[in-house]
């Protein structure tokens, strides 16, 4: 089987605009073993590590998702046994995963009709989850595929236009804000059930809102993802809006203004080509957060035990 295998049909009318399933080939990945996983789980900065317990609720609060105090090579090992939850972030930053991540981004958009350089900013998020785990109700901020490696997976999507479930203000990006969204139990009557069993993938335009839940046995699976020009145009307008809004200025949502929009982006790049050169440094990055967006930037980085080999 090639990398990525799609009904030629169905991404004529769904990709990047609705949630389906498909096809992958990276099921048996030897880089996907626990013992690999561990590996790269201690080569990758702290920052790029999130991980707590499994036993959360679909809407919890950032205050309520309890921790683990463990460092993240030993969550790996005891994921068979222990209740966690974890994600290691970025891993393209390895070149290994980076090249199954470029070459399985090109082969989805080519099979999707896409233009395969359309797809920028390509970034892998790998989950290791114990059986039963709940990643709560949340968005991401990418186009996404994602592929399960090891074990069920369920993921709840719902529609990502109904401002009725998510507001335009939870839609604002800002590292000072938790990940997790308000969830209400009448949310469920619109979600669509997706069940991922190993070769299985599911794609998830952006922001497309979710929630996940794992199987009887623990999960491996990884996100790939890519942003294309409009994502990364209004990801730089939502986080300006998100960094303004924290310092008492809110915004009107993107597209509202398209004059002040033009002028958002040009600040955002202004700031990021200042700020780019300094975040190759962990400790800066943590600083710059901290500074900018206050210590909440730094959430899932608290009581945390040095990484384990």
């Amino acid at each position: 089987m090639t990398l990525v295998s799609i009904n030629a049909e169905t991404a004529k009318t769904k990709f990047l605009k609705q949630a389906f399933t498909l096809k992958h080939g990276l099921a048996d990945h030897p880089l996907f073993s626990l013992s690999k996983l561990v590996e790269l789980a201690n080569s990758m900065p702290g920052d790029r590590i999130e991980y707590n317990s499994g036993k959360v609720a679909i809407g919890a609060k950032p205050e309520e998702v309890p921790k683990i105090n463990k460092s993240p090579a030993e969550v790996i090992r005891a994921i068979e046994t222990d209740n966690a939850w974890m994600v290691i972030k970025r891993v393209e930053s390895h070149p290994a995963y980076r090249s199954i991540l470029e070459s399985f981004v090109r082969e989805a958009n080519i099979a999707a009709g896409r233009p395969a350089n359309e797809a920028t900013d390509i970034e892998g998020f790998i989950f290791v989850s114990s059986a039963n785990a709940t990643t709560p109700f949340h968005i991401d901020a990418e186009e996404n595929i994602l592929i399960q490696i090891k074990g069920d997976k369920f993921v709840r999507t719902f529609d990502n236009s109904d401002r009725s479930l998510v507001g335009e203000e939870d839609m604002e990006f800002s590292p000072s804000k938790h990940r997790n969204l308000p969830y209400e139990d009448w949310f469920e009557s619109r979600a669509t059930l997706h069940s991922l069993k190993p070769g299985d993938a599911l794609h998830m335009p952006y922001t497309m809102p979710h929630w996940v839940s794992t199987g009887s046995s623990y999960s491996i699976s990884m996100a790939m993802t890519w942003k294309t020009p409009e994502v990364l145009r209004l990801n730089k307008i939502r986080t300006m809006n998100g960094t303004l809004r924290r310092f008492g200025m809110p915004q009107r949502p993107p597209d509202a203004s398209p004059a002040l929009d033009a002028a958002k982006v040009q600040i955002h790049d202004i700031i990021q080509a200042i700020l780019n050169p300094l975040r190759k440094s962990e400790n800066i990055r943590r600083i710059l957060r901290a500074i900018v967006y206050g210590r909440k930037a730094n959430y899932y980085l608290a009581a945390r035990p040095k990484q384990g080999m």
